[in-house]
């Protein structure tokens, strides 16, 4: 065979094209990279990189400006030794706690209710996801008002007759960081029941009308074989949520500022105030840096369960 062979007869000042494509399949393969370039370039220069600057910046002694003097980790030892820090840190362990706990219980609780097929779930449901559209700024305001003694809640059962009620949370030290708790958790376990919801409507039946005909009760079904098939919601869920809690600024901005005092500050808020109010940027990303390692302890272990499941799988 003749390398002409090969050719067909092409109309007069047609060019050949090639076996390998021309300029539309090197358009084709280059047009993905075109377009995600500008983002991924974006994404490394003002999300990572702006990290690592937080790094660096949390070993010196940096102040109003950046200053680049090392000085080891004195940053992160006065952070330790920080009396706001520790209020900050018990606060973000009662107010995660039982934000978690709450909204993963309401959320089952909620999800299991509206399960059962009942009348206008699409309303109810609709009711309990609402709040999830609020930004935190705006669920903070509102709950502001409700939780305010002269404003909200106490007022009007007083007005109602009820002269010796007292709910004065919101300027108590010792409460104010449960009002937080409140509004987080009307704002996103309307969120968590979706999740469960999602994930009851996808059990087999037929694993369940196996369960009944043994004679299992409807707890039981739940409790053995239900709940335990949702695991990976109630994983994702406490993800979800974690990390919700750990960034929460607005809320505590909107709901409280921080007090009475510092009552109900938040390593969030302490590392706002710390850099940009009283000017210790070196304390104050040493802070951010803390929360980054307590997002990497929940992030790392559920993208290695991910990837090991999907690499089995």
């Amino acid at each position: 065979m003749t390398k002409y062979s090969m050719t067909r007869a092409l109309p007069r000042g047609e060019a050949p094209v090639r076996a390998g494509g021309g300029t539309a399949d090197r358009l084709q393969r280059w047009l993905p990279r075109l377009v995600l370039g500008p983002t991924m370039i974006t994404t490394v220069l003002f999300v990572y990189g702006f990290v690592a600057w937080t790094v660096l910046l949390s070993f010196t002694s940096s102040r109003f400006l950046p200053k680049y003097d090392f000085v080891g980790w004195l940053q992160y030892q006065r952070l330790l030794d920080n009396e706001r820090w520790s209020v900050a840190s018990l606060n973000i362990l009662i107010f995660g706690g039982l934000f978690i706990l709450i909204c993963l219980a309401l959320g089952v609780l909620l999800a299991v209710l509206l399960d059962q097929q009942i009348r206008a779930e699409g309303a109810i449901r609709t009711v309990f996801l609402y709040p999830m559209a609020l930004s935190f700024i705006v669920t903070g305001t509102a709950w502001k008002w409700v939780l305010n003694p002269g404003l909200g809640l106490e007022r009007l059962m007083r007005d109602w007759g009820f002269e010796s009620f007292t709910f004065d949370w919101l300027v108590n030290p010792d409460m104010a960081i449960y009002t937080l708790v409140i509004a987080a958790v009307w704002q996103s376990s309307g969120f968590v029941m979706a999740l469960f919801l999602a994930g009851l409507r996808g059990v087999d039946n037929d694993i369940i009308k196996a369960a009944q005909l043994d004679g299992a009760g409807l707890l039981t079904i739940y409790r053995r074989i239900i709940l335990p098939y949702l695991r990976p919601v109630f994983f994702s869920a406490f993800i979800i949520l974690s990390h919700i809690a750990i960034k929460s600024f607005d809320l505590v901005m909107a709901l409280t500022g921080g007090g009475p005092g510092y009552a109900t500050d938040l390593p969030a808020t302490f590392m706002y105030t710390t850099a940009f109010s009283r000017g210790q940027m070196g304390l104050g990303s040493a802070s951010a840096v803390m929360m980054l390692g307590v997002v990497l302890a929940i992030l790392v272990p559920y993208l290695y369960s991910e990837l090991r499941g999907k690499r089995h799988g």
